[in-house]
């Protein structure tokens, strides 16, 4: 971790956040090594006539650090942290089947950028429809280090069953190492108002950043095109940005994730009038400045929500993300939540 006056931080501030990152990533692998796999038999009742009733908007499926939402023909998919980067897909967005892994081998250059990387193992993946392609980001990293590299595949249909279906790897989109002040995980795939697409991500290493990407190969504009600051707090990860109106709003977690019901995830929310920032809570406080309006946080079996995404369909918003359910104690899990905007601009969830 790159040290800077700048930031005003003294030696001991960062050392204890070194400590907090350190335990709370070594927690992570107790988290990721229990079984990924989620059945129908584990899923909780369901109530047909809408999702009201399903308690905190659980579908019942055990996922971790979710993709948004995309719609490919009539099914819905969302693809998730783990083996090979597992997916399911639903029709409804209540009942929810596994779907196919992306990769059945890591692709060989995941090792030469991250050495100690966990075989076919990735993290929190994001994806985009774009140009007739489905665009997967993915992030390849170890635990406790920035050493850290984010991937792109492609492929031109989410149907399994279509004889086109077939994931290319695209390779290395941004990487981090050692030296560097940031850390490439956590990628956030968006578009702006003009057509342009962007990458966001980071996380506790100097927080969240965001570099353009070309919209018509998927990668980086440049090995040193600008990189803007976003946001930064002495716990934060897994931003999304989302355009509504006039706004890019700008969502990150907060707290330590993969603790079970000991997590202590949050969800953070500003806005800004351009993608690159600055971003501000409703306060008025820059995000950079350890500001973000309190969003979506623990509350009963409800507990660590992290990993925002947006989705709507029918006129309806939902915002999907994934917490540790202590009802199940606590199996990380997916969920999804009506989503409303206030007279003023920023969202809330619909009180369930």
């Amino acid at each position: 971790m790159e040290l800077s006056q700048n930031h005003g931080k003294s030696l001991d501030a960062w050392a204890a956040k070194v400590v907090v990152l350190v335990i709370g990533l070594l927690q992570m692998q107790v988290c990721f090594a229990q079984d990924e796999s989620a059945t129908v038999s584990n899923r909780p009742a369901m109530d047909r006539q809408g999702v009201r009733d399903v308690p905190y908007g659980s579908r019942g499926v055990r996922v971790h650090d979710p993709s948004t939402i995309i719609k490919c023909g009539n099914e819905f998919w969302v693809f998730y942290t783990g083996r090979g980067i597992p997916s399911y897909h639903s029709k409804d967005l209540l009942d929810w089947i596994p779907g196919p892994r992306v990769y059945s081998n890591a692709p060989a250059w995941t090792t030469n950028a991250v050495p100690e990387h966990r075989g076919n193992y990735f993290w929190a993946p994001d994806v985009i429809s774009l140009g007739g392609q489905y665009l997967l980001y993915y992030a390849v990293s170890t635990f406790g280090k920035n050493v850290s590299a984010i991937g792109l595949a492609t492929n031109p249909t989410l149907d399994p069953g279509s004889p086109q279906f077939h994931w290319t790897d695209r390779g290395l989109v941004v990487q981090s190492r050692d030296k560097d002040g940031f850390n490439a995980i956590d990628p956030a795939i968006s578009q702006d108002a003009g057509g342009r697409l962007w990458l966001a991500f980071g996380s506790f290493w100097r927080g969240i950043k965001l570099v353009e990407l070309d919209a018509k190969t998927g990668k980086r504009i440049a090995d040193d095109s600008a990189m803007y600051s976003l946001a930064e707090n002495d716990s934060i990860e897994a931003s999304y940005i989302y355009r509504r109106g006039d706004y890019y709003y700008l969502f990150v977690n907060w707290g330590l994730c993969c603790r079970g019901t000991n997590s202590t995830y949050e969800i953070r929310v500003g806005r800004s009038g351009k993608i690159t920032g600055p971003y501000f809570d409703a306060a008025g406080m820059n995000l950079l400045n350890e500001g973000g309006s309190e969003f979506l946080k623990s509350e009963g079996a409800f507990i660590g929500p992290g990993h925002a995404g947006i989705i709507s369909e029918q006129g309806t918003n939902w915002f999907s993300c994934h917490f540790y359910d202590g009802a199940r104690a606590g199996a990380p899990t997916l969920a999804l939540l009506p989503l409303r905007w206030r007279t003023n601009g920023w969202p809330e969830i619909v009180p369930q």
